[in-house]
């Protein structure tokens, strides 16, 4: 415990957190006779991984890789992009700046069958805010997915979900080209919010056409 957090009761200081997590990396503990094993001369690399300008000001200053968590994030997403490649320093991990950015995304072989996957999503990302609503949580299953949609807490459910692409592989493929381009992403990072298994390997399938 000493090792991860001095004292409990303060406030995390994340970017000596960080350095002092490369420090056990690379075998330069910062704490005497604290060592991590394994790890202790691997050289993992980091990244930071983020929903805010803070995050995005922390990696360029560190010069570490970068991902944005656009997929229930989207508000900050260009802005922060902009921040981290303008203020990047270099550093021994990355010469370049390495930005990710993250979406969903909601596949079928047929547009039809894409869309109704994508309200299905919809619905149980509002009904999973709605357990968290003083008032609502324990009496969801009062409501049908048209109530909920129609709520406030539909709204805020649409708003995470604003990067996510919905379609056949034809659909898909162009919504990624073009979230790409529009943020200047290096890598994109995919998330498959499905609610059945058997959904969520038709989503893979489909990206795995995808040339």
């Amino acid at each position: 415990m000493r090792a991860l957090r001095r004292d409990p009761g303060a406030s995390d200081e994340f970017p000596s957190d960080i350095k002092e997590l490369q420090g056990y990396l690379a075998g330069e503990s910062v704490i005497p006779t604290v060592e991590a094993h394994p790890g202790a001369g691997t050289h993992v690399p980091l990244y930071i991984l983020g929903s805010s300008l803070y995050g995005a000001q922390l990696a360029a200053a560190l010069g570490l890789p970068y991902a944005f968590a656009s997929h229930f994030a989207p508000d900050a997403l260009l802005q922060a992009m902009q921040v981290y490649r303008e203020r990047f320093a270099p550093s021994a991990q990355l010469a370049e700046p390495y930005a990710i950015a993250a979406l969903n995304v909601v596949a079928a072989q047929d547009a039809q069958s894409a869309q109704d996957l994508a309200r299905q999503v919809l619905a149980a990302r509002a009904r999973n805010l709605a357990e968290r609503v003083p008032g609502l949580a324990g009496r969801i299953d009062e409501f049908t997915d048209d109530d909920l949609l129609a709520s406030p807490v539909g709204e805020q459910a649409r708003h995470m979900l604003t990067y996510t692409a919905v379609g056949d592989g034809e659909q898909v493929a162009a919504y990624l080209r073009a979230f790409r381009e529009r943020c200047g992403a290096d890598e994109l990072m995919i998330t498959n919010p499905a609610p059945g298994l058997a959904q969520r390997h038709t989503v893979l399938d489909v990206l795995a056409g995808i040339g």
